[in-house]
């Protein structure tokens, strides 16, 4: 904002001069004082400058409706949705997101500290507010193999950057405990600069949770139960309530909301993909089954906005009042949260579900393959059993992060693991493909429900190796070699065929083409699956995404083997 742009919204607000818009007698969602009140807004030049009587050079009607602030995404991963920043904000803004504090890790963590700069650079010029947290854990775990390692150093480069807030959610804890160097440096930058810290603080115990707020960490979205929602607020925290494809934790923890602790609670996707978001929505979806669950609707949208906000230090969002951008919802129904409209900068660019500006230029991206991965033979996926009288499983929970551990008794008479589709046993693998190492993590899971063929995916959290789950190895071994073919994405291969695929160019994890065309190939994945694990009722490819993260309880795998969360170790496949 210029002062010429400041000084004429102030005329605004005082009537010397016509606002540009006034919505008149319209219902507005007070979220300071969490109730509803009839009234007139007026806006000048992007900000909202007055409530009261106004007049302006354009006037809407606002009888029987409801205003309220544009939605805030707290936290997440726009890689996640498997598309750019530009056809990403085009789907948010469908449903009334105008803002979200981006993580990107993902990216960062194949390409590095040219990964972030990307996304930056493709968050320009968007009717959308994207903000960036500096990812703090590149890789995930001292232990992992990803594409790049950022140090503190690397980060302190981009704090200046426009859209930085702070330091993203911090995964690992035992760097945090121990006070290791650069994990210290990286939480100290930050702290010093009077920035966000971000947590990832999933299973952490009180004095390991103590450590984090210490350390000035002071967001969580990792909570599956309402206790630990209650242990972070009364540390000072903020809980980013999460609902994304698989982790799935607003039914139970909307449940500890009210109005005594809502200041404290925002609303977050974390990871969901394009087609989840279209069709399923976003923060609008929590804002609704708050309500439907007995909320205020004036709180759930306080949640939704001024709380996330406040919490990163957004002065001037979240909210309907003057000196606050006039990024705004119209809405029809105020119950089941019916949006008419939404507004970025006071500009119409929503209307009736569709976007008024679709003409959004996608920019031209040129990456390089980031698959480099050396030949490999079926041998190398066989787990050997000689000697071995107990089996490791993975046991995946629907719709959760988390795993089980399991202790399988080996009654095979074979020396090497063969897949049992029966119980529901089958081959993990991961495989290190950033810098041609030969690493290859062998392991079984439960819960897959794969009947025949493989699933395979280079979206592998938090290091991006190469993940496939199968009921064979000539399977698996197809799939992994078709993915190096096409640059990474998600396959699905039966009896030497593929039955579906999406090709993720950049980084193996996102694509540059249209939403629509992003949105063909998903359902064509979702169809094929369908042949292969015909009673799956989850997500399989997000499922296998996160079984490679080290940092979410019980075990896991890298491209290094199995590992023991709450341990903090690997483990044998076999024992």
């Amino acid at each position: 904002m210029n002062k010429f742009n400041f000084i004429e919204q102030i005329k605004g607000a005082n009537k010397s001069i016509p606002c540009d818009l006034v919505i008149k007698n319209i219902s507005i969602i007070d979220v300071f004082g969490q109730e509803t009140f009839i009234s007139d807004v007026g806006i000048k030049n992007g900000y909202i400058v007055g409530i009261g009587k106004y007049h302006g050079n354009e006037i809407i009607d606002g009888t029987g409706k409801y205003i309220c602030p544009g939605l805030i995404d707290a936290h997440a991963h726009i890689e996640s949705s498997l598309t750019t920043p530009v056809e990403y904000c085009k789907a948010a803004l469908l449903h009334g997101v105008t803002s979200l504090i981006a993580d990107p890790h993902e990216i960062a963590n194949v390409l590095g500290l040219d990964g972030i700069k990307l996304m930056l650079k493709l968050s320009e010029g968007l009717p959308f507010n994207f903000f960036f947290m500096l990812p703090s854990c590149v890789p995930a775990t001292s232990f992992e193999n990803s594409g790049a390692i950022l140090t503190s150093k690397d980060l302190s480069k981009l704090y200046s950057s426009d859209g930085v807030l702070g330091l993203a959610e911090v995964m690992d804890f035992p760097s945090v405990v121990n006070c290791e160097e650069d994990m210290i440096n990286k939480l100290y930058d930050a702290k010093i600069l009077n920035l966000r810290i971000d947590g990832h603080g999933a299973g952490l115990n009180i004095e390991t949770l103590n450590a984090y707020c210490t350390a000035n960490i002071r967001t969580d979205h990792e909570c599956h139960l309402e206790k630990e929602v209650t242990d972070r607020i009364r540390r000072g925290m903020y809980v980013l309530i999460r609902e994304g494809t698989v982790a799935k934790n607003l039914k139970e923890l909307i449940k500890v909301a009210s109005i005594k602790n809502s200041r404290r609670l925002c609303f977050c996707t974390d990871d969901r993909h394009i087609d989840d978001l279209i069709l399923n929505g976003s923060i609008d979806s929590s804002i609704r089954y708050a309500i439907k669950t007995g909320l205020n609707p004036e709180t759930a949208i306080q949640m939704a906005s001024l709380n996330s906000a406040e919490c990163y230090k957004l002065n001037d969002l979240g909210a309907i009042a003057p000196g606050y951008r006039a990024d705004f919802i119209i809405l029809n129904n105020l119950e089941n949260f019916q949006i008419q409209s939404v507004y970025k900068d006071g500009q119409l660019v929503v209307d009736n579900g569709i976007l008024v500006e679709n003409n959004i230029p996608t920019p031209k991206i040129e990456t390089p393959n980031s698959l480099n991965i050396k030949v490999l033979s079926k041998d190398k996926l066989d787990i050997t059993l000689c000697n071995k009288s107990i089996i490791n499983v993975i046991k995946v929970i629907p719709n959760k992060l988390e795993t089980i551990h399991l202790r399988e008794p080996i009654s095979s008479l074979s020396d090497k693991f063969i897949p049992d589709i029966e119980k529901d046993l089958l081959k993990v693998a991961v495989i290190e493909r950033h810098k041609g190492t030969g690493n290859i993590g062998l392991g079984v899971i439960n819960g897959m429900k794969l009947k025949s063929g493989a699933i395979a995916t280079t979206i592998a959290h938090d290091s991006h190796n190469l993940i496939v789950v199968g009921t064979n190895n000539s399977d698996m071994l197809f799939a992994i070699e078709k993915l190096k073919e096409i640059g990474g994405g998600i396959i699905v291969v039966e009896d030497g065929k593929v039955l579906s695929s999406i090709k993720l160019e950049i980084g193996g994890l996102i694509t540059n083409r249209s939403i629509d065309s992003i949105m063909n190939d998903l359902e064509r994945l979702h169809n094929s699956i369908k042949k292969i694990a015909p009673t799956i009722n989850f997500n399989p490819f997000l499922t296998l995404s996160f079984l490679s993260l080290p940092v979410i309880p019980d075990i896991k795998i890298t491209d290094r083997g199995i590992f023991d969360v709450k341990k903090f170790n690997f483990i044998d496949t076999a024992e």
